[in-house]
């Protein structure tokens, strides 16, 4: 019989989902490749057989996805699966065309195939976009579930950017945890908060295996989505942050526009931040694509720990995907310069090392800033010797992380916390209460 051959193109997170969920377990269909992109590091390595499972004996190939058409043509491949996120539309159809150009077919695998259901009631947190809240938002859901006297475990969208074996299933309670899983910064910028509030993470590469030993201690399975990927998991309540800072991009960025037509809630949030008739072309994208969905307003509220920085130049660190493929040309830390009266931010260019360097050449837009790239070792250390180097008063870090603990500084650092602040629209709490009440009645695997 004739195996259909597919390639998934990815970034290491929802390909590996995709391929786990859909095709792993199919006799009918041989995954040839991945091919890799977004992320520095990840192609040239195998999917392993350990996780890809006995048809796969060998693993999987993962390349970069410069080579698509030639593998298309060398490897006969009758289908491409576009699994990976952030990406406007218009660089989706590009994909495609490269794709029915070299002679194969293009899919997008949809929810109905690929979410989960979980015996617990789930909370999904989505986005439009990289970088739009979807953090602070599962913060603030947490803590309203935890006040109902309710224990939410978090369960993250994949990056596994390492081994990937010892990555199958990673639960992180303390800071060794950290340490155990040789977390990049990028992983930690997302568990770190958490962490910090006594909460449970998972996340990893097979994540249904996550979900079955997350449900074991779990009143309410809080998914913490990464860029605006839709959730791996059936949601019972999906709640989605839009960004007015990036209006428009609701309706013009995949598969952020599906999180929104998928949303029971919106949150418009930065509206401290934003001018109003952003806010108002946010809204009526929501309202014109989901009429059904509630509507909220948010601030993004900023506060400060460590040393003043009023009057002092400071070099600003910054969350480094919603610089990169969030396309933000700033964040909460030129922000936070701005409000809290910094005299100057330090232009860090000329002082920029390595990857670091590299990444300010690519990214010319950006403000007078250092994203916290860190996804290996020698890249932290690069990180380290720019923020040295840079002629600033102190550091002004907006990464959730205490950076702190990965570089040794040589100036005073402040930190910037930045926590969702409800404004208008229906309450959080009142709708987490189905939740509450569904913890009572345990959700049974294909109920």
């Amino acid at each position: 019989m004739h195996r259909q051959r597919v390639l998934i193109m990815g970034a290491a997170g929802r390909d590996f989902h995709d391929f786990n969920t859909v095709y792993r377990a199919d006799p009918a269909v041989e995954v040839v490749a991945f091919t890799a992109t977004q992320i520095p590091g990840i192609a040239d390595r195998r999917y392993p057989p350990e996780l890809a499972g006995p048809l796969y004996p060998s693993g999987i190939a993962i390349v970069a996805e410069t080579e698509l058409e030639t593998l298309i043509r060398s490897e006969h491949v009758d289908t491409v699966v576009f699994a990976y996120s952030d990406v406007s539309h218009e660089t989706v159809m590009h994909a495609a065309s490269r794709v029915l150009a070299a002679g194969a077919d293009f899919v997008l695998l949809g929810p109905e195939r690929t979410m989960l259901r979980s015996r617990r009631p789930v909370v999904a947190v989505g986005a439009t976009r990289t970088g739009a809240g979807k953090s602070q938002t599962t913060r603030y859901l947490a803590a309203l579930l935890a006040d109902q006297g309710l224990t939410p475990v978090v369960i993250r969208h994949p990056m596994p950017y390492g081994d990937l074996v010892a990555q199958r299933v990673e639960r992180f309670a303390t800071y060794e945890d950290l340490d155990r899983f040789e977390t990049t910064i990028e992983e930690r910028e997302e568990y770190e908060p958490h962490l910090d509030a006594g909460r449970v993470v998972y996340a990893g590469v097979d994540y249904e295996a996550i979900l079955r030993e997350a449900e074991t201690e779990a009143d309410v399975i809080l998914w913490d989505g990464g860029n605006n990927d839709f959730p791996f998991y059936r949601p019972d309540l999906y709640v989605v942050v839009a960004d007015p800072l990036r209006a428009g991009d609701e309706r013009r960025y995949h598969p952020g526009e599906t999180n929104i037509r998928m949303a029971d809630v919106v949150i418009i949030n930065k509206i401290d931040s934003a001018d109003q008739a952003s806010i108002d072309t946010v809204r009526a994208s929501i309202e014109a694509l989901n009429p059904r969905a509630g509507i909220l307003t948010a601030r993004s509220d900023l506060t400060l720990v460590g040393p003043p920085i009023a009057g002092k130049r400071v070099v600003v660190v910054e969350d480094g995907p919603t610089l990169t493929h969030g396309g933000m040309p700033y964040g909460a830390g030129v922000v936070a310069a701005r409000r809290f009266g910094a005299a100057s931010l330090a232009d860090p260019r000329p002082a920029a090392v390595g990857s670091i360097r590299a990444v300010l050449e690519r990214y010319p837009a950006l403000d007078a800033l250092v994203p916290a790239m860190g996804y290996g070792p020698a890249q932290i250390r690069e990180l380290e010797a720019t923020l040295n180097a840079v002629d600033a008063d102190l550091v002004l870090s907006a990464t959730p992380i205490d950076l702190t603990r990965l570089v040794t500084l040589d100036k005073p650092i402040t930190r910037v916390r930045y926590d969702l602040a409800p404004v208008s629209g229906p309450s959080l709490a009142d709708l987490i209460e189905p939740i509450v009440r569904m913890t009572r009645t345990p959700i049974p695997v294909g109920g």
